[in-house]
């Protein structure tokens, strides 16, 4: 198995969330906290590497910055 390339930094995105989770959602074009906020809690893990750990990581971040998963 081929090692995933860590793209981190990407954008205001926390490291928290892992390698994997932040090269998918940049892939998905999700690069900041702000866009993170335009889908729920329950769109996010349909993209690859975006598990449990990484949502909450987000969820505390977005929090943080006064932001929320849409709908929440």
């Amino acid at each position: 198995m081929a090692a995933t390339p860590d793209i981190r930094p990407v954008g205001d995105l926390p490291d928290g969330i892992g390698k994997t989770a932040a090269r998918e959602l940049s892939a998905n074009g999700i690069t900041s906290l702000r866009q993170v906020a335009e889908h729920s809690r329950k769109e996010l893990p349909a993209i690859h590497g975006v598990g449990p750990k990484a949502i909450a990581v987000l969820g505390d971040a977005l929090a943080a910055k006064g932001l929320a998963y849409q709908g929440s």
